[in-house]
């Protein structure tokens, strides 16, 4: 192998491990510079790190919800879902949140999304937010469809591209201040493109585990066909369900995420690093949500 292709390996395996060490606590033993070339080209592996917290999450939820009921399970894995992040975009979503909702001016509005003191529109939002993500955590426990739970995935994957994607696609409100100056000039070398086609990459090998599992382990659910009888639908064949989860979740990320974007863009003349966080807090549940109305569309 030659010397370009062994630092071109190194660093890439520095990339992906600032990524891991940035957006997450999963132990990555590597003396890391985070300095802005790096960070750019961290973003490649947010998916993946999405990925690695969804598989944890789903594993979390099984084991737990195999031994209680569903809604202490649920708080138990979304216990482990914060503290994999460390808190960091829900911190993001309070700051925005207190912002935002101030009905300030923007200089005043960015001024308190900077102060690390959190309000009272930061610790409601903040409730309200866990609040839905446990229910929407114990409804999938509840159903106990675990050969399907590797679609629990996706959500994580699309909320953190769609992060890489707003820091490319928005200005950043702060100018030369605050995280996201860190990342200025993101996109000049694909990184969102090849974010994205890690995203896909990992979406439809989730699916494929998915088709897998429910093969190999044929839930009573329906291994064969989903029944709908009552609703008109007819019988609807049974790998219909991770097939619309697979091009709905992206699809449906993609809309929510550039309209919330674009409004607070409008308000705050751009976006900041807490907005980002913010995004990826709201993608992730409204997500949830998108997976749970298909599993109650198709009887599962």
């Amino acid at each position: 192998m030659s010397d370009g292709s062994q630092n071109q390996n190194q660093n890439q395996k520095h990339a992906a491990a600032a990524a891991f060490q940035f957006l997450s606590r999963f132990p990555v033993k590597m003396q890391i510079d985070f300095v802005p070339p790096l960070l750019r080209e961290s973003v490649v592996y947010y998916p993946l790190v999405g990925a690695a917290i969804g598989l944890c999450v789903w594993l979390g939820g099984a084991l737990t919800g195999a031994l209680l009921p569903a809604f202490p399970a649920a708080v138990l894995t979304l216990t482990l879902w914060v503290w994999l992040t460390g808190g960091l975009h829900l911190d993001g979503w309070m700051d925005t949140a207190d912002g935002l909702l101030s009905y300030r001016t923007r200089e005043r509005m960015l001024e308190i999304m900077k102060d690390s003191r959190v309000g009272a529109m930061g610790v409601i939002a903040c409730v309200l937010l866990l609040m839905m993500k446990a229910a929407l955590i114990a409804d999938f426990i509840a159903r106990g469809n675990w050969a399907y739970g590797a679609l629990l995935i996706l959500p994580m994957i699309w909320s953190r591209w769609f992060m890489v994607y707003a820091m490319a696609a928005w200005p950043n409100a702060r100018n030369d201040d605050g995280l996201a100056v860190l990342f200025k000039g993101l996109g000049e070398r694909r990184e969102v493109q090849r974010a994205r086609s890690s995203a896909v990459g990992l979406t439809l090998l989730a699916g494929v585990i998915t088709l897998a599992a429910v093969w190999i382990f044929q839930p009573e659910t329906a291994m064969f066909q989903v029944l709908a009888t009552e609703n008109g639908l007819g019988t609807l064949p049974w790998w219909l369900y991770p097939a619309a989860a697979i091009i709905a979740v992206p699809l449906v990320g993609y809309v929510i995420g550039k309209f919330v974007a674009g409004r607070i863009s409008e308000r705050l003349g751009g976006l900041t690093g807490d907005t980002y966080g913010a995004m990826n807090e709201l993608l992730e549940t409204a997500l949830l949500t998108v997976l749970s109305l298909l599993q109650g569309f198709f009887w599962l």
